[in-house]
């Protein structure tokens, strides 16, 4: 099984399906749910079965079997965290519009890197519906500047001080309006509180940076991706098979 979740895949509530055991199913979950904080691999994918938790369906369940089969066949791959001396803080955000067929919300998904190694990794769903591509990735650019921050003030607790940190986004239109602080009339329908990220970007405290889809490692916490892609952002996020340092 070479990804958790087929890339065509589109879970609903299929109200006609078949029932399952309600029991069994937020069982498998909340044990998948507990395997992200050492496989964010699969986070992406076990967050859109989590939303089916009430009145589950074989639909669904099937999905769930896949990441567990996807799991069984990777047990010996985990985050690798190389001995470095950058203590360089990076963070990568993106967003999937409009991904969720119920409620039409985006998906958020956001990393961080201390130096090499991945150490902060989320997948969830916003929780107001955007209007434009843009503007589901000025949330989540909001949402991780918030986590670069706080990572920022544990560093200073060890005396590492860390300025401008970069943060890459591949939408030039969430970028251009984190970096202009004029309110104007095609933003003003957004909450207050994710424009906090223009003030950090005037002071220096974020470097917002505008990178290719290509070169996006927060792809894979947005939506299911084909195999090869799947398997190349899972190695550039450190994710490797411990074979290889036998």
């Amino acid at each position: 099984m070479g990804t958790p979740m087929h890339p065509n895949i589109k879970l609903d509530k299929d109200e006609h399906g078949r029932d399952v055991d309600e029991t069994r199913y937020r069982g498998m979950i909340g044990s998948l749910m507990y395997l992200t904080s050492s496989r964010p691999d699969i986070i992406q994918s076990v967050g859109v079965c989590s939303r089916f938790q009430s009145k589950p369906k074989e639909s669904h369940l099937s999905v769930v079997k896949r990441i567990i089969r996807y799991v069984l066949g990777t047990t010996k791959y985990g985050l690798w965290f190389p001995k470095t001396d950058s203590f360089q803080l990076v963070g990568f955000c993106d967003a999937n519009f409009a991904g969720d067929r119920i409620d039409r919300r985006s998906t958020s998904g956001m990393c961080c890197f201390l130096g090499k190694s991945l150490i902060v990794w989320y997948s969830k769903k916003q929780a107001t519906v955007a209007l434009s591509t843009a503007e589901a990735e000025y949330i989540v650019a909001s949402s991780c500047c918030s986590q670069l921050l706080w990572l920022k003030t544990q560093l200073a607790d060890y005396k590492l001080r860390v300025s401008n940190i970069p943060l890459f986004c591949d939408n030039m239109s969430a970028i251009n309006i984190s970096k202009n602080p004029v309110l104007h009339s095609r933003t003003k329908h957004i909450e207050v509180r994710f424009h906090s990220i223009r003030e950090h970007v005037q002071n220096r405290n974020l470097d917002i940076q505008f990178v290719n889809s290509e070169g996006q490692l927060a792809d894979i916490f947005t939506k299911p991706l084909i195999e090869e892609r799947f398997c190349k952002l899972r190695t550039e996020l450190g994710i490797l098979a411990s074979s290889l340092f036998s």
